[in-house]
């Protein structure tokens, strides 16, 4: 009897022990603010995860949350990172999230037209994103990327990326370069036929001319079937934003007779045919022009002013559209010249 007694007294204590568990587990952590966040290191284990929710004052009896682990996800793990915990998230809840990951997300966008320097620079202004590729040459990003021996420039697909704290640079940039292969890889198979271009990276330079050139979509089209019929024909392709780039650091803005007539690899007005690599990261509206130009008879464009390009089949016409836009420029003198 006193047996029995003893068990029963036990079975009663358990049942109360595991109720008070229970609610323990299932009652809403105590947070100092409504936004605050927890920061799981990397290589923190569960152990340390409770020691932190008893220090930070998020809950007691942290140890009960092993004890559920332990029964319930012996071989579950829980992933690095910031968790947002909200007023009314229990132990559990934040379990859950730290085995599933859900953490904070943040987001950077990568603007068509950029150039590499640019995305790194946008990319190394990200507080909660580790730069381990800032001070490192093109060449050793490339290489650290697993691409040795590729330039860089164009190589990376602009977008909004979505990232969180225990990512770096470096995975932003992958994600970039694997988005990019996909949609030249995509837009090179349903090319139009008869393009000069001997494979996809060269139709890749051509984009990221075309989308420094204008940014009027319903015009991407257009200028790109000038500069696929100067090609055929051997004309020079003459245009400014390539000179640009190869003046690198020393464009100050402005550019020069002399700049048209210093040969550098990227200067367009020196050299026949394409530069030798992309001059921006052109996006997908500039891939799909480059591949897909429009047909017509124009070998010129310049600017009107006002948004927008004049397309000439004939440098006479070509002049003519010049002058009318150097007339623009008298109240405009900041404004770009960007004859052809």
């Amino acid at each position: 009897m006193r047996l029995l007694l003893t068990i029963l007294v036990l079975v009663i204590a358990g049942s109360f022990a595991w109720q008070w568990g229970w609610q323990q587990l299932n009652k809403p952590l105590v947070l100092q603010s409504d936004n605050q966040v927890y920061t799981l290191r990397p290589g923190s284990s569960l152990n340390q995860v409770a020691r932190d929710l008893e220090r930070l004052g998020l809950m007691q009896h942290a140890r009960l949350l092993l004890l559920y682990n332990r029964w319930k996800h012996p071989n579950a793990t829980i992933k690095a990172g910031e968790y947002q915990l909200s007023p009314r998230l229990t132990p559990l809840q934040l379990l859950q999230m730290m085995q599933e990951g859900k953490v904070v997300e943040y987001r950077v966008t990568l603007v068509e037209g950029h150039t590499f320097k640019d995305f790194l620079r946008i990319l190394h202004e990200q507080e909660k994103l580790a730069s381990v590729l800032d001070g490192m040459t093109p060449a050793a990003v490339m290489q650290k990327l697993g691409h040795e021996g590729q330039h860089p420039e164009g190589r990376f697909f602009p977008d909004t990326y979505v990232y969180h704290s225990s990512m770096s640079d470096a995975d932003v940039l992958s994600q970039a370069y694997d988005r990019m292969q996909k949609v030249l890889s995509e837009e090179w198979k349903q090319r139009a036929d008869g393009l000069p271009y001997r494979n996809s990276y060269e139709a890749l330079i051509m984009a990221s001319i075309v989308e420094k050139e204008t940014g009027v979509p319903e015009e991407r089209d257009k200028i790109a079937g000038v500069f696929v019929r100067r090609l055929e024909k051997g004309m020079r392709l003459q245009t400014d934003p390539t000179v640009i780039y190869g003046l690198g650091d020393a464009y100050d803005g402005n550019i020069t007779k002399a700049d048209l007539n210093s040969p550098t690899p990227y200067n367009t007005y020196t050299i026949v045919g394409l530069p030798p690599t992309p001059i921006a990261m052109p996006g997908a509206a500039a891939i799909h022009a480059a591949l897909h130009p429009a047909e017509g008879t124009a070998l010129y464009f310049v600017a009107t002013g006002n948004g927008g390009h004049t397309f000439s089949d004939s440098l006479q016409e070509h002049n003519q559209a010049v002058s009318q836009y150097l007339k623009v420029l008298k109240n405009r003198p900041k404004a770009e010249d960007k004859s052809k």
